[in-house]
This record gives C-alpha cells, sequence and structure tokens, in this order.
C-alpha cells in the first residue's frame, strides 16, 4: 500500500512538473492575439529569432531603419528557436511536442535530425563545437558537428526556468543554477567536460547570468534583481558590482555583454534598461569612480555627503557601504510598456553602437548610446515583428527518438545521411577574427548551403 501511494505522489510530482514546464515556456507570449511565445538574439547579436504559435522567424538589421526577415515558417507553435551564429543552422523546440529538439538546416527548409527526451526542454544553448540542451533537472552536452551525446549533468539543483549560458567564443564554459535556494553558479568546460569552478554570487535565487565572448567574465542577477555583479571565471573573484535599482520585485530577464566587453546591458519587467560601463579600475570599488561626472559635480552637499560617506566607509556596517560603493548605470533606456519579458544587447550598426531591445510582444527597438556621456538612450526606431509570410518547404526528419537516457540511446546517423552531417559542420566553421559588423555585406548574412 505504502508502494501505491508512493507511486501516486511520483505520478503527480510529474504531472505537475510537466504543467509548470509548459507554463514556464508559454508564459513569455505577452499579447494572445500576438501569440509570440519566444524572442531572443543569436550568439553575436547579428541576427533575431521569434517564435510564436504560426511558427517562427529570423531577421537581421542592417540599419536603424532596415529591418529584413530572412526566413519564416509557419508550420507549427515555436516556443524556443535559437539560430547559430549566421549560418544556416537553427535548433527548434514546439509548445506541442515540448520534449522534441530538431536541428534544422533553414535555407534549405530541411530538418538534419530531431531527439526527444525524458522532460520538457527549457533552454537551448549553442556555440560552433557544443549544443546544450536543459532540462528542469538534467543538462545534455552534445557535439554539434554529429550531435552525439557526449556528456549528461544530471540531478541538477530544480531549475524550472532553464536558466543557463553558454560561452560563445574558443572556450565552452557552462554556467548554470548550482543551488535552488542560493545564487550559486556552477561553472562547467564544456569543450573537456570537466568542472571548472563554483562562484557564490548571490545570497537570493539566480534570476539571469551571461559570458563575455572570451568566456573569461561572468555577469550573474539574483531574483532580487537590485544588484549586478561581474565575477573573474578563472578564480571567482568579483571585477565589478552594479546597482540597478532598490525595488525588490524586480524580474531580471537578460544580461547580455557587448561583443568587446565595454558595456553590459541588462532589461527586466520595469519600462527601464540599464547599461553598465565596464571600465577597468584597480580594484572592484573603484568602478563607480572611473564613470563621466556631471559638470557641477564637484560642488554641492551631495559631493560632500559623497566623500563624507567615503572617508568613514569603515565606521559603516558592511552592507551599507557596499551600497554606496556600488557603481551606478552609464546609460539608460526607457520602454513604452512594463510587465513584458524583453531581451537587450549591445551592437554594431554601420560601425554606430545601439541598444537594440526585443520584447515579447512582437516590437524591436532601438536606441542611441552616447559612449563618452551616457544618460539617457535616444530612441531612434521601433520595428514590428511581423515581416511577410513565404512559403516554407516540407521538412525531412532524420528520427532519432530517445526515451529516459538520450546519452546512451541515440543512434548514430546513418552512412547515407553523411551529406547532411557535412552540412552542419559547414556551418560550425571558425567565424572571421576580429567583431563582425553589420553593414559589411561579405560578413552578413554569409548563410553558407551546400552547392549539389
Amino acid at each position: 500500500m505504502q508502494n501505491f501511494v508512493h507511486g501516486i505522489d511520483v505520478l503527480s510530482a510529474g504531472i505537475k512538473a510537466g504543467i509548470s514546464s509548459l507554463m514556464n515556456l508559454a508564459g513569455q507570449a505577452a499579447d494572445p492575439n500576438n501569440g509570440v511565445y519566444f524572442v531572443n538574439f543569436n550568439q553575436d547579436f547579428t541576427s533575431l529569432a521569434v517564435g510564436s504559435k504560426t511558427g517562427y522567424k529570423l531577421f537581421t538589421l542592417s540599419a536603424v531603419d532596415n529591418l529584413v526577415q530572412i526566413y519564416e515558417n509557419d508550420s507549427e507553435d515555436i516556443c524556443l528557436v535559437e539560430r547559430l551564429f549566421n549560418s544556416s543552422l537553427v535548433a527548434v523546440v514546439s509548445l506541442s511536442s515540448p520534449r522534441k529538439l530538431k536541428v534544422c538546416h533553414f535555407k534549405k527548409g530541411t530538418e538534419i535530425c530531431n531527439y526527444s527526451y525524458s522532460n520538457t526542454i527549457l533552454a537551448i544553448k549553442l556555440n560552433r563545437k557544443r549544443l546544450v540542451v536543459c532540462l528542469e533537472e538534467s543538462l545534455y552536452i552534445h557535439n554539434i558537428q554529429d550531435m552525439r551525446v557526449l556528456h549528461t549533468i544530471r540531478d541538477t539543483p530544480p531549475n524550472p526556468m532553464g536558466l543557463c549560458t553558454l560561452c560563445n567564443g574558443e572556450v565552452s564554459y557552462l554556467a548554470y543554477p548550482g543551488s535552488s535556494t542560493i545564487g550559486e553558479v556552477q561553472v562547467f568546460d564544456a569543450l573537456n567536460l570537466s568542472a571548472k569552478i563554483m562562484i557564490p554570487a548571490h545570497e537570493s535565487p539566480l534570476a539571469a547570468m551571461a559570458f563575455n565572448y572570451t568566456g573569461q567574465q561572468l555577469a550573474t542577477a539574483s531574483e532580487r534583481g537590485t544588484v549586478i555583479r561581474v565575477f573573474n571565471v578563472a578564480d571567482g573573484s568579483r571585477l565589478w558590482e552594479f546597482r540597478r535599482g532598490v525595488k525588490r520585485c524586480v524580474a531580471i530577464s537578460s544580461l547580455a555583454f557587448s561583443p568587446d566587453a565595454t558595456f553590459l546591458c541588462c532589461s527586466s519587467n520595469t519600462e527601464t534598461v540599464h547599461v553598465f560601463r565596464l571600465d577597468q579600475p584597480d580594484s572592484p570599488r573603484q568602478s563607480q569612480q572611473n564613470l563621466p561626472q556631471p559638470a557641477d559635480a564637484g560642488a554641492g552637499w551631495m559631493d560632500y555627503l559623497s566623500k563624507a560617506v567615503s572617508r568613514s566607509a569603515n565606521l559603516l556596517p558592511a552592507r551599507m557601504t557596499d551600497v554606496f560603493s556600488q557603481g551606478r548605470a552609464f546609460a539608460t533606456a526607457h520602454l513604452p510598456f512594463q510587465g513584458v519579458r524583453s531581451m537587450c544587447c549591445v551592437v554594431s550598426i554601420q560601425k554606430v553602437p545601439r541598444l537594440l531591445v526585443a520584447s515579447a510582444d512582437g516590437y524591436l527597438y532601438v536606441y542611441e548610446i552616447n559612449t563618452a556621456e551616457g544618460g539617457d538612450c535616444v530612441l531612434l526606431r521601433q520595428h514590428k515583428l511581423d515581416g511577410k509570410a513565404t512559403e516554407g518547404c516540407p521538412p525531412k526528419a532524420i528520427s532519432t527518438d530517445v526515451v529516459d537516457k538520450p546519452s546512451s540511446s541515440i543512434a548514430l546517423p546513418k552512412p547515407e545521411e553523411s551529406d547532411k552531417l557535412r552540412e552542419m559542420k559547414f556551418a560550425t566553421e571558425l567565424p572571421p577574427e576580429g567583431p563582425l559588423q553589420l553593414d559589411d555585406d561579405s560578413e552578413f548574412p554569409p548563410v553558407t548551403q551546400k552547392t549539389e
């Protein structure tokens, strides 16, 4: 009888977990009529993917006024879509089949392969060497060139939001929550398949994480949402600490370094996007002092108070000293909405830095950043992410279903399927040296397809 009751409890827990995961996937839709489930930039922020109840679209912004839809698929409801840099390779998950991952060649309209997992897929991360699938309590690390499962991280702390991040450079560091009650970050070397470091980042659970391109720095935010921290991945030391605000009920939805790691931007469920400048201070406490100051900052009672606090820092409680020594936002952008999930990034468009914000209600906002003075960012253009419908090609699937253990049950492709694997290898070639510029026709969009 006890075994029967225990079995019922396990079944109930599984049903609740599945429902919760589906709600998390669908929860990004802000407008029921719009039906947008997912918005996300690719690894170098040169392409934008939008998943909705009618399929998914891929966009590129070649100029402030020129948003171009480069692909549309209207076959099914897509809740996750990730494009590999500027290649033809995309990984998608549909809301109707939340346990199945499809890897597709969107330029040809074909499906290269698909894999099924034992639970709902909550996140997908890609770089040119690895593809990571995140479930609520496990992570699967694939070799992206042939999609073999190289390693499985099992029994991770409950991660219902699928929070994880993968470095996009030469190293393949993978970061994920090490606890569901405090803000511990586990960093795993997905290239050498070994644990790297554990970083105690926050007192409360994690809400967002991001590596810079080289993987040397990791930015984190907690569920409290008031403090953003940047750590040295090599030794776990804290490099910068910024105060986003004083509100306690703020949900951080994205963190992103600029390609050159000069700026770090942060979006949340509020109407404000913060941009922090990552100067190179002598110590973490000097980050605020290196920010540009107003012309009249040397006078007035506020300056006197700041100096007095600095001189008496040793007499104050440590927590209060931290508040005064934390850096503030270098620039801010004000959105025409709040309460909607959004993704942000700082990129170079026609050699000029811009702040991009993509919202789950189906809009892309382009802001001007004054890189010398900071301050309020000016809204330059608002784009609606609808595009024009195009006719898609029927997919050709290679089914490699996995029921419980993808790492041991995935069947390798047959010899006649080698052409499609060569397409994947084609798409994962190393990027050109130096930052990619959106105004360079030779670099964007370099969609590679194999000639027959």
